[in-house]
């Protein structure tokens, strides 16, 4: 058994990210679930501060630990964590498309083995491209999920336009963004939580 690692900005968090959650603890021989928020991606700009992200996450995932993941990078992560034995890396097919990219995916792989989450149509040659990129294919797993068709930037832009957005993240997290008025103008954070 394993300590499942599930990192991301969850901007908000969404049914989608709940789906690979929830299927990575049936799939996968996983002891607990680690979902990480993390506080200052290294790839991408976030406006929503991490506390305010890591609340939402904790609606989100109420039956696993949620943390604040300081570190930039997976790799910095796992370096952090030498205390995790075989530590399980759980990301969606997009995600893992860039795997190459990553610093140090190498290390990454030596340190931790990916579950990579497919939907049913996503090109196999293309996970099988990335494969072929890797030294450790053998640390790579896949397991399936339903498509779930939503992105937590879409999210954000119709909370923005007044949209409901009930339907696609988990009654908790409505209910946190709709009471702090949290993504209701179009530029980002309003400074409300």
């Amino acid at each position: 058994m394993s300590v499942g690692l599930y990192g991301g900005s969850f901007d908000p968090p969404h049914l989608g990210h709940v789906e690979l959650a929830e299927r990575a603890k049936l799939e996968l021989p996983l002891e607990r679930l680690l979902v990480l928020v993390s506080a200052d991606p290294g790839h991408k700009q976030v406006d929503t501060p991490g506390e305010i992200r890591l609340q939402l996450a904790r609606a989100a995932f109420p039956d696993d630990d949620v943390e604040l993941d300081p570190t930039p990078r997976t790799i910095d992560l796992l370096r952090a964590h030498p205390d995790w034995v075989e530590p399980i890396f759980l990301i969606g097919a997009d995600e893992f498309c860039d795997f190459a990219h990553w610093k140090e995916p190498g290390a990454v792989l030596e340190l931790a083995r990916l579950a990579v989450a497919t939907r049913p149509g996503f090109p196999p040659d293309r996970l099988d491209a990335v494969l072929a990129e890797l030294d450790r294919p053998d640390r790579v797993a896949f397991f399936a999920i339903d498509p779930l068709p939503i992105s937590s930037r879409e999210l954000r832009s119709r909370v923005a336009a007044g949209a409901d957005i009930s339907a696609e993240v988990p009654a908790a997290v409505a209910t946190l963004i709709r009471e702090s008025g949290l993504y209701a103008h179009p530029s980002g954070y309003t400074g409300r939580a």
